[in-house]
C-alpha cells in the first residue's frame, strides 16, 4: 500500500463529496469540514484537532475504515452523524441515530452565553422547559448552563424520548432532567417554567418536497411544520404565558421565518437576537408580551396561506 497521510484522505474525501454533489446542514456546511470531521473520526482522533495530525500516516486498518465511511456518506446520502452515531453541540457530544433529528440549533449559541443580557441573573432560573425535545440535546445544555435548574424535555415521540433518556444518563444529568412524552404543553397542567425553549417542527410543506436526500433520513414530524411551517409555534405562542412565571422567558427556533412570523403576529414585540444563521432564526418573548398571542393565532392560518410560498431554509 501506497504511503497514505491523514492530509491525503481528507483532499482525497473532499473531492469525492464534491463531485457527488452531496447536500449538508447537519453540523457541517460544506464538502471540506465534512471530509474532515469524517476522517477524524474514523482515525479516532480529536476533534477540533487536525493541524497536528495532518502529515501523520495511516495505517492500513485505519485506512480502510476511512474509505468504508466516505463510500456509505456518497452511496447512502446519509447524513455523517447517523453514519457515526454522533453530533456536537459546542463542546457537548450527543449519542444520534434515525430516531431522532440531527441536532444542530442556534439556541445552543445563545446558551453559551447563558442567554445574556436577556438573562441577567442566571442562579434565578430554577425551573426550565425544553419542547420538542428530540435527542434531549438542548436539555442537557440547559442543565449544564443553568445548574440551579430542574429541566423538563418533552417530545411527542416515544422513540426520541429514549435517544434522549441515553444522553441524559451520559451527562448524568437524571435528577434534575425528566424527559416527559406529549405534544407540547398537553401534559403540563399547571406547570410553570422561568424559561421555556423549543426548536419546534418548522419546515413549510412546499419546502418539504424539496429537500435533498440527506434530510429525508430524518423523522418527518420533527421537521414538518405545515403549510406555513408554523403550526407547532402558533400552538406555542397560544399557550405559553399560562405555563410562564411572571417574568419568565420565551425562546423559540424558527429557522429563517422571521418576516412570514411577524406578517401573522404584527402586534407581537418579537426579539431577535443575532446567531450565526443572522437575526431571523430565534425569536423570545417576555410572559407579559405574550398577552395578545391567543388572538394572533386564532386569526392566523388565514393570513399565513398568503405568506407560505416564501421559500425558507433549513
Amino acid at each position: 500500500m501506497i504511503a497514505v497521510t491523514v492530509r491525503d484522505l481528507i483532499d482525497d474525501a473532499h473531492a469525492r463529496f464534491k463531485r457527488a454533489r452531496l447536500a449538508f446542514g447537519h453540523g457541517t456546511t460544506n464538502a471540506r469540514d465534512e471530509a474532515v470531521y469524517l476522517v477524524l473520526h474514523a482515525l479516532r482522533l480529536p476533534p477540533g484537532r487536525l493541524t497536528p495530525f495532518l502529515s501523520r500516516h495511516v495505517t492500513a486498518t485505519e485506512h480502510k475504515r476511512a474509505l468504508h465511511l466516505i463510500a456509505e456518506r456518497i452511496r447512502r446520502r446519509i447524513p455523517a452523524a447517523y453514519l457515526t452515531r454522533e453530533a456536537w453541540l459546542g463542546d457537548y457530544r450527543f449519542y444520534v441515530d434515525r430516531r431522532v433529528i440531527v441536532p444542530r440549533s442556534y439556541i445552543a449559541e445563545l446558551l453559551r452565553e447563558r442567554l445574556a443580557p436577556w438573562i441577567a441573573r442566571p442562579a434565578r432560573i430554577k425551573r426550565a422547559l425544553d419542547l420538542c425535545t428530540g435527542s434531549g440535546c438542548l436539555a442537557v445544555v440547559l442543565a449544564k448552563t443553568f445548574p440551579a435548574a430542574r429541566v423538563d424535555a418533552v417530545d411527542i415521540s416515544r422513540a426520541a424520548l429514549a435517544v434522549a433518556r441515553r444522553n441524559v444518563a451520559t451527562y448524568h444529568l437524571q435528577r434534575r432532567v425528566r424527559l416527559l412524552q406529549a405534544d407540547l404543553f398537553s401534559a403540563l397542567h399547571g406547570e410553570r417554567y422561568d424559561l421555556i425553549i423549543a426548536n419546534p417542527p418548522y419546515v413549510s410543506t412546499g419546502v418539504m418536497h424539496q429537500l435533498p436526500r440527506e434530510h429525508l433520513h430524518e423523522p418527518r414530524l420533527a421537521l414538518a411544520g405545515g403549510s406555513d411551517g408554523l403550526d407547532a409555534v402558533r400552538v406555542i405562542l397560544r399557550q405559553a404565558a399560562r405555563h410562564l412565571t411572571a417574568a419568565g422567558l420565551l425562546v423559540v427556533e424558527v429557522g429563517h421565518n422571521r418576516k412570514r412570523l411577524e406578517a401573522v403576529f404584527p402586534h407581537l414585540p418579537f426579539v431577535w437576537p443575532q446567531t450565526s444563521g443572522g437575526d431571523d432564526c430565534v425569536f423570545m418573548l417576555e410572559c407579559r408580551d405574550l398577552a395578545g398571542a391567543a388572538g394572533a393565532a386564532a386569526a392566523a392560518p388565514r393570513q399565513a396561506s398568503r405568506a407560505s410560498a416564501a421559500p425558507r431554509r433549513r
